[in-house]
């Protein structure tokens, strides 16, 4: 449930995403927790497995990879990493957002010792 990610970004926001169909882009707190909703609400399981909360100037820099299964995925689990670079306005909310997603991976068998 992505009902409290609206509390973190500003009504001005604009968000850009680069996902594997293309460019998308939303504004304001509901096209954020629609994005978001859009691509992991939906599924059976998700887990993070990896998160980094940092910085590049003032920018605020996310990057998470977590594994996820659902039917949209057909049953299988797969690997999702994004990473994002934030503005925030004085109040600390998101501003500006640009992400980057690997999409959904296939986990793959590891062979070999």
């Amino acid at each position: 449930d992505f009902a409290g990610l609206g509390d973190t970004v500003a009504e001005t926001a604009y968000f850009q995403a680069l996902v594997p169909r293309g460019l998308r882009e939303w504004t304001g707190p509901n096209g954020v927790r629609e994005a978001f909703t859009g691509w992991f609400g939906d599924l059976d399981d998700f887990d993070v497995v990896e998160a980094v909360v940092g910085g590049v100037g003032e920018r605020l820099h996310l990057r998470w990879r977590a594994r996820a299964r659902g039917e949209k995925l057909d049953g299988v689990w797969c690997l999702v990493e994004q990473e994002m670079y934030a503005d925030t306005d004085d109040s600390g909310r998101l501003t500006r957002l640009r992400l980057l997603c690997s999409g959904f991976c296939p986990e793959q068998a590891r062979s070999g010792a």
